[in-house]
């Protein structure tokens, strides 16, 4: 049990490594910089190499040698290392890896073998002196390969996150080759490790790792991603909102941990796995990466990297031998591995700036380097001169890793399919509606749900997935097939609720993380009610915008959708921008020309008589609606009208340009306990002879 003092001791050094890394971080930001540089010198600066040397006494008495005392600060640094790789797995996109293999696997090679023959080589090349006394050079040479074949993934994940590069193809692949090179670097310093402690490698707990790392991968992905998926829906269902999601998150991440260090690799692998798991769920609640990041890098990263430093003691670099040494095993080991990296890039046809990049990325040894070295004083494998030079190979590449990636990626837009890739994202991640999120369909069958099924398949990008539910026992299953049918390339999932009604149903599953409901609207109108009974109580209950499809007399349901001419108020709103994605979308796809239109409702006079300030308001309106069809891919053509009523004036534009779809939003009111989307929305609803999609949202809703 820790002792008062030991416990004033683990806060202080709390204080003091979190206080100097978080200040140094800050001041590499002001001047360019990455905040990881200025972490990892906060640990030289706290650490034997300036505290020790400037304050002796005062550096012992902070950072005593007690295990114990450096147990406990450990296990802080470890948990910060552990929050960063789940972060880093929420931003791995595995199908991005898989449509980059190609490059991932000559990259991988090219910076795994060169390195380790480098390294071995040098650990014949290097003096006595550096070499354990009880190590046989073979056993110290194979220690040298490991220390300059791995990769340190955390650094890595750190500098491309804190660069804005996550998304960039340059950063999926040098994360998948550094999680490759990490793998093999655990797998080869097991292997070193018992040539040193009983003299031969055990070839039955070699296997038993390769095989159990390619069964924890495979269940990872598999039956690991259902069951994570199981219970994130049930913290949605429990309404748990983001603090149970972040409880899954973390219990997950643990667990995973637990199991690749079990099996004798490192927990932060296992960390990577969850967090690419966890992020790929569709039950994830969008905060926990906001909450996860926060922890990581503004508490719990900085320690760890801090913390990393303060094993170093550079002093020992005074001696001329080991200096001398220690540069030509730090020119030796990145001369390696950017040449490794870059034959390896050039075999899968990179551009020579990203083989750089990836060169200089793949160089950062960071903690794992010094964890190795660690490990290998702890076996006499090195002594204390060669443990310096490995340190410093650790540290030096680590800090070079992000001035050299910030200078080979300045400017560097990447290939066109990259930035068509990039700029699509960035214009769905801005969007209010049509994003790259999960849809609910709910659907008893009939042509209005098709239709809305078209509707939908034609407006979101096909990475969204979209959910059709069916609630009762009545369900026509040749009915649902059909709607099922109007999606042509997309993932579509089917669920069926026989308990509870259909209202009930769609509420229940609005809740699971979609963003949005699109449902069929019926032909005629019900005597009393909007639409109809579950539509209307749907409209007042949800929490989520509702888009509500009725079918036109000039639709076709023999055949796709062929839309020519898509009409769009522009107004301003939210609602009227996420109508204005989905008709800028829908237009893209099918081909239709687009209409932007503004009706001003005022007397002829108050815009013909010079009310220039209405009449700038009108055309900014419509401009930047036209602004943000150009965006999306589409030619707008702009139309102002001036009448009594917007919805006369729409309806005569409908009938005039012989428009097939109509797509407009409404600001949901309850009005005695009925939902009411205005005078203008109704009539347009029960008038316009074409295919009508009515975008609401609920009060007060903003994305």
């Amino acid at each position: 049990m820790l002792s008062e003092h030991q416990i004033l001791l683990f806060w202080l050094q709390l204080l003091v490594l979190l206080g100097v890394a978080r200040g140094l971080g800050g001041l590499m930001r002001r001047v360019g910089q990455p905040a990881v540089l200025g972490e990892l010198a906060a640990g030289l600066l706290l650490g034997p190499s300036v505290l020790g040397r400037l304050a002796p006494e005062f550096s012992v008495w902070l950072f005593p040698a007690d295990p114990v005392q450096k147990a406990a600060l450990g296990a802080v640094a470890w948990l910060g290392v552990l929050l960063l790789l789940v972060v880093t797995g929420f931003e791995t996109d595995l199908g991005l890896v898989r449509r980059l293999r190609r490059a991932t696997a000559p990259v991988m090679a090219g910076s795994l073998l060169l390195p380790a023959a480098t390294g071995l080589a040098l650990g014949f090349a290097l003096p006595q002196a550096f070499v354990g006394e009880q190590a046989p050079r073979l056993v110290f040479a194979l220690f040298m390969a490991t220390a300059l074949s791995i990769s340190a993934l955390p650094v890595i994940a750190t500098v491309l996150s804190q660069l804005g590069l996550m998304r960039r193809s340059i950063a999926q692949i040098t994360l998948a080759a550094a999680m490759l090179d990490d793998v093999a670097g655990w797998i080869l310093l097991g292997v070193v490790a018992g040539l040193a402690q009983s003299g031969s490698v055990h070839v039955d707990r070699l296997l038993i790792t390769l095989v159990g790392l390619g069964t924890f991968l495979g269940l990872a992905f598999t039956l690991g991603q259902r069951g994570v998926d199981a219970l994130l829906r049930r913290a949605r269902e429990q309404r748990a909102g983001p603090a149970g999601a972040f409880t899954v998150t973390v219990l997950v991440a643990l667990a995973a941990g637990c199991i690749t260090q079990a099996m004798g690799l490192e927990a932060v692998l296992g960390a990577f796995v969850a967090g690419t798991v966890l992020g790929r769920s569709k039950f994830q609640e969008e905060a926990t990466f906001v909450v996860l990041e926060r922890v990581s890098t503004s508490l719990l990263t900085p320690i760890f990297f801090a913390a990393a430093g303060l094993r170093v003691d550079l002093g020992l670099l005074a001696d001329p031998e080991v200096a001398l040494w220690g540069v030509i095993v730090l020119l030796a080991a990145s001369a390696s591995k950017f040449a490794g990296v870059y034959l390896g890039g050039r075999v899968a046809g990179l551009p020579a700036r990203e083989r750089f990049a990836l060169g200089a990325g793949l160089n950062a040894r960071g903690a794992v380097g010094i964890v190795v070295a660690t490990v290998g004083l702890s076996l006499g494998v090195l002594n204390g001169s060669s443990y310096a030079v490995v340190v410093l190979l650790a540290v030096a590449t680590s800090m070079a890793a992000p001035i050299l990636l910030r200078l080979a990626l300045r400017d560097w837009e990447g290939s066109e399919e990259e930035r068509e890739r990039l700029e699509r994202e960035r214009l769905l991640g801005g969007n209010v509606l049509v994003r790259a999120s999960r849809v609910l369909l709910p659907s008893h069958g009939g042509r209005n749900s098709v239709l809305a099924a078209r509707i939908v398949d034609l407006a979101w990008p096909q990475e969204a997935e979209v959910t059709i539910l069916s609630a009762g026992a009545d369900v026509p299953r040749e009915d649902l097939a059909r709607v099922r049918a109007a999606f042509k390339s997309r993932s579509v999932v089917h669920e069926h609720e026989t308990s509870i009604n259909a209202l009930d149903a769609i509420l229940k599953h609005s809740a699971l993380g979609y963003e949005a409901i699109a449902v069929g609207a019926t032909d005629l109108r019900v005597a009393g009610r909007l639409v109809s009974p579950v539509i209307d109580d749907l409209l007042g209950a949800s929490s989520l915008p509702v888009v509500m499809v009725r079918t036109g007399a000039r639709e076709n349901f023999d055949q796709p959708p062929a839309y020519r001419r898509i009409l769009v108020p522009a107004i301003g709103t939210v609602p009227g921008r996420a109508a204005l994605e989905m008709a800028c979308s829908v237009a893209r796809r099918s081909g239709a020309e687009l209409l932007v239109a503004h009706v001003v409702t005022s007397p002829v006079r108050a815009v013909s008589s010079g009310d220039a300030m209405r009449s700038e308001v009108v055309e900014q309106v419509v401009a930047d609606a036209r602004a943000f069809a150009a965006k999306m891919g589409v030619s707008a053509e702009p139309v102002i009208r001036v009448g009594l009523s917007a919805a006369e004036e729409l309806l005569a534009l409908i009938r005039e340009r012989e428009v097939d779809l109509l797509v407009v939003a409404a600001n949901l009111r309850q009005l005695s306990g009925v939902p009411f989307l205005g005078h203008g929305v109704e009539d347009l609803l029960e008038e316009a002879d074409c295919t009508t999609v009515v975008v609401t949202a609920p009060p007060g809703w903003v994305r």
